[in-house]
């Protein structure tokens, strides 16, 4: 009986300079996903506006002063931001020398729209793409279409680099698509009109998520199981919090929206070094049948940590096996072959699609809560790090689903209830939001290692991907759940609650993974609860082997 892949390799140890060093290596790739994933919080924000009055309008400073109606808004009386006066009839009242208030009831000016433009706030930010190209009134359409088709090219991406790094290998993707990221995030600064900023918004997606799950996935085949579980949650999604916390500071510092995204760019740059120092997946190069360039890292790995190698790390009989499995081609029909693959992968991108919704919904939404939009965006980064904490104990001592289940319950249930809390106790609600994300966020970072966990490696990366794209589905609706709020405000919140919940009695049937053999091929895979177990004709054996 050919031993594990894990067995194999335990003469490495857990936690040694060379587990270590890819610990933070890779760990460190995933900041500028901060950046760039959330950046349109700032870039898209919308400030206070109103019609442009020009100055060469003939009227006096009276009628200027009243030119713009007041509308009522929650409850408050504000300028109209898509509204004025007729500004002819008011030039003529002017030329007539009639004083607004005591000749003329201002109120029954017939009103137009901003025909002459929109003059926005400078208060809180010099300008966003919103105030470059007036995405204001009958545009304002525009907005949330901005972040979904950023979010569908991160849904594109999930589904390409799967099948990419699965072929090619994690670490010619990570890499690629990290280029690809930070040169059009560079671009993107030069972006002549609305449509280009959108087109190249959609590349940069594409490359952000890319690079995540290639990443994720390389970390999670190098490192030991202890390891693994640390690296997932705080390692990849700590530093991605790191950089999530950054943003508002650049932005606090920074306010004009093409010298932000250029400043959010850059420090992709500084990890082009980082290809000397990160190596190709063993597993996937077995996989592969590339069982020397695999034995070659392990060695080498072997070096940095002061341990003596064995001379062959893999058997004769155990070599030969991997050898069988180069000549498997494996495509994103694996994941539906089999009844037990093909639910399992269903219910995964069910339970991503939910859980993105209520996190993207969440961190969106920042700007519209009441206070200092800087602070907010840093106190919902800020909430993610105990979220981290708390799924990486979960993930240690806990097993995955029971866990997952209850971050998810957390989560829907304080979500659910926010159209309960009276209006006037705005910080009541504002917490119970935040905690929400807490809860969600946690199942964000597990639901990644429960995942790759219960894929085999054949197709664990391509898996990982396509159940993502569930997550990115989540995404890109996720700016319209928002929008839900201008109709009703507490709508947002009792759909996000209720489908949560949802996915926390979902995940309960998938089996269990916690301290569970990660599986190698498809046979191996676990089977979901309420499938009778079959035997599968579907192998990876040589037909020699089979006999």
């Amino acid at each position: 009986m050919s031993r594990g892949y894990d067995e194999i390799t335990s003469f490495l140890g857990e936690w040694g300079p060379f587990q270590r060093a890819i610990f933070f290596l890779l760990s460190s790739s995933i900041i500028p996903n901060g950046f760039n994933g959330l950046s349109v919080v700032f870039l898209a924000d919308t400030p206070s506006h109103w019609c442009h009055i020009p100055t060469n309008a003939n009227i006096s400073d009276q009628w200027r002063n009243v030119s713009i109606p007041l509308e009522e808004v929650n409850g408050e009386l504000q300028y109209s931001k898509c509204r004025r006066y007729s500004l002819g009839v008011i030039r003529n009242l002017s030329a007539m020398n009639y004083l607004p208030g005591v000749d003329v009831n201002v109120t029954e000016i017939k009103q137009e729209r901003c025909l002459d433009g929109w003059e926005y706030s400078q208060e809180t930010y010099i300008s966003t793409i919103v105030t470059q190209w007036d995405l204001v009134c009958s545009d304002d359409w525009k907005i949330p279409l901005t972040s979904s088709v950023f979010y569908l090219g991160v849904l594109c991406g999930s589904f390409i680099s799967g099948q990419l790094s699965d072929r090619y290998g994690r670490k010619v993707v990570l890499f690629g698509t990290m280029a690809v990221q930070t040169c059009f995030s560079v671009i993107q600064v030069f972006a002549p009109n609305w449509g280009a900023f959108c087109v190249l918004f959609f590349i940069v997606g594409m490359g952000q998520i890319s690079n995540y799950v290639a990443a994720f996935v390389l970390g999670t085949e190098i490192l030991g199981k202890s390891a693994r579980v640390l690296y997932s949650t705080l390692g990849v999604c700590l530093f991605f919090a790191i950089g999530y916390m950054l943003l508002p500071l650049f932005a606090f510092c920074i306010r004009d929206w093409r010298m932000l995204q250029l400043a959010l760019s850059v420090p992709g740059f500084l990890y082009i070094p980082l290809w000397w120092f990160i190596p190709e997946s063993p597993r996937w190069l077995l996989s592969q049948g590339r069982v020397e360039e695999a034995e070659e890292i392990l060695q080498e790995a072997a070096r940095k940590n002061g341990i003596a190698a064995p001379t062959r790390i893999f058997e004769p009989g155990e070599v030969s096996d991997w050898a069988s499995k180069r000549k498997q081609s494996h495509s994103i029909l694996d994941l539906l072959r089999t009844k037990n693959i093909c639910t399992m992968t269903i219910m995964f991108f069910a339970v991503w699609m939910t859980v993105s919704v209520g996190y993207f919904a969440l961190s969106l939404n920042t700007p519209n809560l009441h206070g200092d939009p800087y602070l907010n965006c840093f106190f919902s980064a800020a909430t993610e790090v105990p979220a981290y904490v708390v799924a990486w104990l979960l993930l240690r001592w806990f097993p995955r689903r029971y866990s997952m289940s209850a971050t998810l319950f957390l989560g829907g249930v304080l979500l659910f209830f926010i159209h309960l809390v009276p209006p006037s106790l705005t910080m009541v609600s504002t917490a119970l939001e935040m905690v929400g994300k807490f809860g969600i966020t946690a199942a964000f970072s597990i639901v990644y290692v429960y995942t790759a966990e219960v894929y085999p490696t054949v197709v664990r990366n391509m898996a990982v991907g396509t159940c993502s794209m569930g997550s990115r589905l989540g995404s890109i609706i996720s700016p319209y759940f928002i929008y839900l709020g201008t109709y009703d405000k507490y709508l947002p919140y009792f759909l996000m609650g209720s489908l949560t919940i949802l996915s926390g009695v979902l995940i309960l049937l998938i089996p269990e993974s916690f301290r569970v053999p990660m599986p190698e091929t498809i046979d191996e895979m676990q089977i979901i609860k309420g499938l009778k177990p079959k035997m599968s004709s579907y192998n990876l054996q040589s037909p020699a082997e089979a006999e």
